[in-house]
């Protein structure tokens, strides 16, 4: 069975490069172990939540995903506060001071995934091979050849590894990756405090590491708690009455005098924190998008967000490629998108575990407080913070920034 592309993984960044690139004219197959759960939006609000900017709602729209989306509970954020954790500095962004009807919007991964889904069931111009996964591949004559545990065989011309942080694809094609290990764990919860969040994502930097604040439609918040790994062990034994205290303990006292005291909370987890960039995104015949391609610290929620960046970052690079030549995955187009996504990757990556590492030792604490400072007061250094964060900075994917798939498939002239 032959198609132009196939995609290995059909998390939230697979599922809306499969929906994209069908919706531009690709015959796509997309091979995924698990069908996702139905999203019920009469459980309880997921432990896995994302904070999506504006950019990447601009490309789930074009996934026909944000629709579904926005109609299920969802919470917009238009208020952004970090604190230090001397609690005389802190930095504020107002989305309305940057032209923004919002910085962001907290939904569950759970909602995002099950939306795509719905969206690569209901369109043509995709196979999905769901429960399937990938027994080996081979190469032959310029395609690419997947080889599935059904006894199935897959021909493409560009494969894409989507498959996260522990892509077997990325080791089949032996792409190596950066790894560094923080030995820490991010905590995460829902909490309802006794002042409801209106929808300010407030984050403060602790001396072990950040706690964030995101919030949810019904007034309450999702936390995500950076601890070292046995701090985060303990904390995760502690009953809900004792947790309670060692949280209000870490978020008392702020410069914004919220988060008011908590007075609930729900099941907790901890996951590991980590980050890691792949050497390089494209060999010959084939790419890797999102965490196959990169992992990086969550105090900035831009996880996924990158990926859905890589996702557009394809489709607008492989339909130009097809528009100037008909070849759309020639290696000098692959190498294009490979050197294009991770550059962007490398400065967010790197500017994470720069800012962590600059809240760490205490001894650095007069610059870190200096630095917060100037930046507050500067409109320009905000605002270019925030390009970048909401995804809209001019180096981003043109979907991102706001422009129609239709246009983009609408050839240039000269081109």
């Amino acid at each position: 069975m032959t198609h132009d592309i196939v995609i290995i993984g059909s998390g939230m960044v697979g599922a809306a490069a499969a929906s994209l690139l069908a919706r531009s004219g690709f015959s796509v197959a997309v091979v995924e172990q698990e069908e996702p759960r139905p999203f019920n939006p009469e459980a309880a609000v997921g432990l896995r939540v994302s904070a999506i900017s504006p950019g990447a709602a601009n490309i789930l729209a074009e996934a026909g995903a944000w629709r579904q989306v926005e109609r299920q509970r969802h919470c917009p954020y238009r208020r952004m506060v970090v604190e230090d954790r001397d609690e005389q500095v802190s930095l504020e962004f107002n989305a309305a001071e940057f032209g923004l009807e919002r910085l962001g919007t907290i939904v569950e991964n759970d909602l995002v995934q099950w939306s795509l889904w719905q969206s690569l069931l209901t369109m043509g111009g995709i196979d999905l091979f769901c429960p399937d996964s990938v027994a080996g591949l081979d190469f032959e004559k310029g395609e690419s050849v997947v080889n599935l545990r059904s006894g199935k065989a897959l021909r493409c011309r560009l494969l894409v590894g989507a498959d996260g942080a522990d892509s077997g694809i990325r080791k089949l094609l032996g792409i190596r990756q950066d790894h560094w290990e923080y030995g820490q764990s991010a905590l995460v919860c829902v909490v309802q405090t006794g002042t409801p969040n209106t929808g300010v994502a407030w984050q403060r930097f602790l001396e072990a590491g950040p706690v964030a604040f995101l919030p949810l439609a019904d007034g309450s918040s999702s936390i995500v708690w950076s601890l070292p790994e046995a701090e985060a062990a303990r904390i995760l034994k502690l009953d809900d009455s004792e947790f309670q205290v060692e949280l209000e303990s870490a978020v008392a006292g702020g410069t914004d005098h919220w988060p008011d005291c908590v007075v609930s909370c729900g099941p907790r987890a901890a996951f590991p924190l980590s980050m890691r960039l792949s050497e390089r995104y494209s060999t010959n015949g084939a790419v890797l998008i999102g965490d196959a391609a990169h992992v990086v610290h969550p105090l900035a929620g831009q996880g996924v967000n990158m990926g859905l960046l890589d996702a557009a970052g394809l489709v607008e690079v492989l339909v130009n490629a097809r528009n100037r030549t008909g070849d759309m995955a020639a290696g000098k187009t692959l190498e294009k998108f490979g050197r294009w996504r991770r550059s962007e990757a490398e400065v967010m990556a790197r500017g994470l575990h720069g800012i962590r590492g600059l809240f760490i030792p205490e001894v650095l604490g007069p610059v870190r407080r200096l630095g917060i400072r100037l930046v507050s007061g500067s409109w320009l250094a905000r605002d270019t913070f925030i390009r970048r964060a909401t995804g809209r900075n001019r180096n981003a994917p043109a979907l991102a920034r706001g422009q129609l798939l239709t246009d983009l498939l609408r050839p240039r002239p000269g081109a």
